[in-house]
């Protein structure tokens, strides 16, 4: 699937500030990068970096009074369509150490207070079976209601609520995974099928030895999602990191099939 990515983004500074950007998407095996442009306003400092577990990049920029940038890219999508349900967990003990971490809580995802509950719902399955019960869990006992949480909203809180957007899902999916000893990260992406147009998120779950997107929210199937970074929740994956105080002016994005 060859997908066209564009965004925009634009922000006011109070004062000279730090900005940490990552809103490309990553160049994989599958998903390959075949064009790409990136045009911001002037800034005084561009530096690429490595993003988490060396997906992607991120970029470093230090800008005075306003920031905008303008992002396209086409994506060609290359990826399998597998049934998530039969795929085998991998035992602890033979995790490899790039994972354990997905194992553990993180600031949004409190997985040590959920595995009474997942052992209870979702004890009597197994592996890739347990993550696609968990899935069809999660969309059918959730509403996607934009606006209903915000920066500070874990996912304890949308457990409580049974609402939210599709952060809010995955932290529920992440967190769920990792009570059930199936380490699991955060994924920010694009996807077509996103309503509204915006960025997306995902869970990643590993089973049967590798990484395997599953949206909670039913919009996204893996086969159509370019993949910009992965963290062990929200915090790490943001699309800006501000350093200082920045006020929001407009952003668009759209993803669409070529």
């Amino acid at each position: 699937m060859i997908l066209d990515l564009h965004v925009h983004l634009a922000y006011r500074l109070a004062r000279p500030t730090d900005l940490l950007l990552q809103i490309e998407a990553a160049d994989l095996a599958d998903q390959k990068v075949l064009s790409t442009s990136l045009d911001t306003s002037d800034v005084s400092h561009f530096v690429r970096v490595a993003a988490e577990d060396g997906l992607g990049e991120r970029i470093w920029l230090r800008a005075e009074e306003e920031f905008h940038c303008d992002y396209s890219a086409r994506i060609d999508v290359d990826r399998p369509t597998l049934d998530i349900s039969a795929l085998d967990a991998v035992a602890p003990h033979l995790l490899p150490g790039d994972t354990v971490r997905y194992l553990m809580p993180s600031r949004y995802c409190p997985s040590d207070e959920f595995q009474t509950f997942a052992a209870a719902e979702f004890g009597h399955l197994e592996g890739g079976a347990r993550i696609a019960a968990m899935r069809d869990w999660i969309n059918g006992a959730f509403s996607y209601v934009p606006g209903a949480s915000n920066a500070q909203t874990t996912a304890l809180d949308s457990f409580v609520q049974r609402q939210g957007i599709c952060r809010d899902f995955a932290h529920v999916l992440i967190t769920l995974a990792r009570a059930s000893t199936i380490p699991a990260r955060f994924a920010s992406v694009y996807a077509p099928g996103v309503s509204p147009p915006d960025f997306h998120a995902v869970a990643e779950v590993y089973l049967d030895g590798t990484w395997h997107l599953v949206d909670a929210t039913g919009m996204a199937p893996a086969d159509t999602i370019a993949r910009i970074g992965v963290g062990p929740d929200a915090a790490n994956v943001a699309f800006l990191s501000a350093f200082g105080q920045v006020t929001f002016v407009e952003q668009s994005v759209s993803v669409t099939q070529a």
